[in-house]
């Protein structure tokens, strides 16, 4: 099977001859420690690990499409303050929020490394501010799509690889926007902007859709959408299901009209009791899949069954611990891979805490679980 042949095949509870192999991505820390610890400079990690644990190197890939539904024009990035260990900076989405000095804030234009950060100001505190954001989306922008769009379509169409989009869901973007604290705050304080807030990001996401599922054949539609802690969702079920839901449904209806057959929502935290809300609103994956959150998804197999496949949940403290620690955590997942719906990765970034030894025999565990060594 090709590499995209394999991956519908295991999202959509097919027969895959293999499940796709990936094991979790580390970021900057965590390659620094791993060149320490033996990884070669200069050489690319993915290639190194797959021929320390002898399976054969990963299918060429090619391109792919995508939506640019960020800002335009962006924020200045700069540094507002110097602290003694810290720093006070705007972002290019407008937050002003202190971070580590030991980062600067390019880091916070993507997930390069484990960033904390305390929010000081978010960019909309008012509806004056929210019609001045609007602005910033203009899904007529043509800089917002490939230009090739149509002849891209083409070239793809017969392709051997994935190809997905992805976007900010409703709630992730209104935290861009608001400010986590206050987005909670709001859906109780002033609900008609928070509906205001997310009937444009629906329409404005549908625009960009639009224009580009009726040239592609896109495999996946993926949402990030962080919205629960530890134990609970930062909103209630009830809230997500009347807030949330109509965007969710709109886009679904959307993607499934053009054949795109998987709706994918990417959270951390405990996601338990979002699952079904989510399901009723047609997405059918989810990631990725915490441990330590309680997310357990040898139980969420049980209670959802086909209706919601997997990606992620192998415990990053068993592959920091090694030996029994991964072996065990190994065994504990290994049914729900054989049940198929369910691509086993590390549960988050992978952190620095793990060793490239203890990465190397953790992947080697997977590609047996998975079926590519015997």
């Amino acid at each position: 099977m090709t590499d995209r042949e394999r991956y519908l095949e295991t999202i959509l509870f097919g027969k895959p001859d293999k499940v796709p192999f990936l094991p979790g991505w580390p970021r900057e820390s965590t390659l620094k420690k791993w060149r320490e610890q033996g990884l070669p400079e200069g050489v690319d990690w993915y290639a190194c690990m797959r021929e320390q644990i002898g399976i054969e190197p990963a299918a060429p890939g090619g391109p792919g499409v995508w939506i640019k539904h960020t800002m335009i024009p962006e924020f200045e990035e700069k540094l507002i303050e110097e602290r003694e260990d810290s720093l006070v900076v705007q972002d290019w989405k407008g937050n002003v929020c202190e971070i580590s000095n030991r980062f600067d804030v390019t880091y916070l234009r993507s997930a390069r490394d484990f960033v904390t950060r305390k929010w000081i100001k978010c960019p909309v505190e008012s509806w004056a501010d929210w019609e001045q954001m609007k602005t910033r989306y203009d899904a007529d922008d043509p800089s917002r799509v490939p230009a090739n769009i149509e002849e891209l379509g083409k070239q793809i169409a017969d392709r051997t690889w994935v190809v997905s989009v992805g976007v900010h869901g409703p709630f992730w973007q209104l935290r861009e926007w608001l400010g986590f604290e206050n987005l909670c705050m709001m859906f109780l304080d002033d609900p008609d902007l928070v509906r205001d807030m997310i009937a444009f990001w629906t329409d404005y996401v549908s625009r960009l859709l639009m224009k580009v599922l009726p040239h592609v054949d896109v495999d996946c539609m993926h949402i990030s959408e962080d919205m629960a802690y530890k134990q609970k969702a930062m909103i209630s079920p009830e809230m997500t299901r009347e807030f949330l839901g109509p965007c969710y449904r709109q886009w679904n209806e959307i993607i499934r009209s053009h054949g795109c057959p998987v709706f994918d929502v990417d959270s951390d935290g405990f996601i338990g009791e979002l699952i079904p809300v989510w399901i009723e609103f047609g997405l059918n994956a989810c990631d990725p899949m915490e441990v330590a959150a309680g997310n357990d998804i040898r139980e969420f197999r049980k209670t959802f069954g086909t209706n919601m496949a997997f990606s992620g949940g192998v415990d990053k403290r068993a592959m920091a611990k090694g030996g029994q620690g991964i072996r065990d955590e190994i065994a504990r997942i290994e049914p729900v891979v054989r049940d198929g719906g369910y691509i086993p990765s590390c549960d988050h970034g992978v952190p620095p805490d793990v060793g490239w030894n203890e990465f190397v025999d953790y992947c080697d565990l997977l590609a047996h679980i998975t079926g590519w060594k015997a």
